[in-house]
């Protein structure tokens, strides 16, 4: 007689979901659970393809709220949401020129 059929509840589908969302190998998640992999897709296969999508919504809303604050904490996360979404970035400008500013001689 084999094992009894997993019969998954809201513990177990929100922890699949968040292990899956923190980057946690499917059968590293299936032995927590005390499943094999193919019964862990077999079930949860919403919390799987979503738990990293909820994770990445959590740490930006953290992010944005910090970026809308105040405070030093605020500035940094405001430069970092701008260079990742909206296409800001630091340039530098590197100009080469001979004595005093005038032009290099080539010889």
């Amino acid at each position: 007689m084999g094992r009894p059929s997993h019969q998954p509840d809201a513990f177990h589908r929100r922890q699949v979901e968040a292990l899956a969302g923190y980057g946690v190998p499917e059968a590293d998640i299936a032995g927590m659970v005390g499943i094999d992999a193919k019964t862990l897709r077999k079930h949860y296969k919403h919390e799987l393809a979503f738990g990293h999508t909820k994770a990445n919504a959590k740490v930006a809303e953290n992010l944005f709220r910090k970026a809308t604050g105040e405070g030093r904490e605020a500035v940094i996360a405001a430069i970092f949401w701008l260079k990742a979404r909206g296409r800001w970035k630091e340039t530098s400008v590197n100009e080469h020129s001979g004595l005093d500013g005038k032009p290099i001689e080539q010889v």
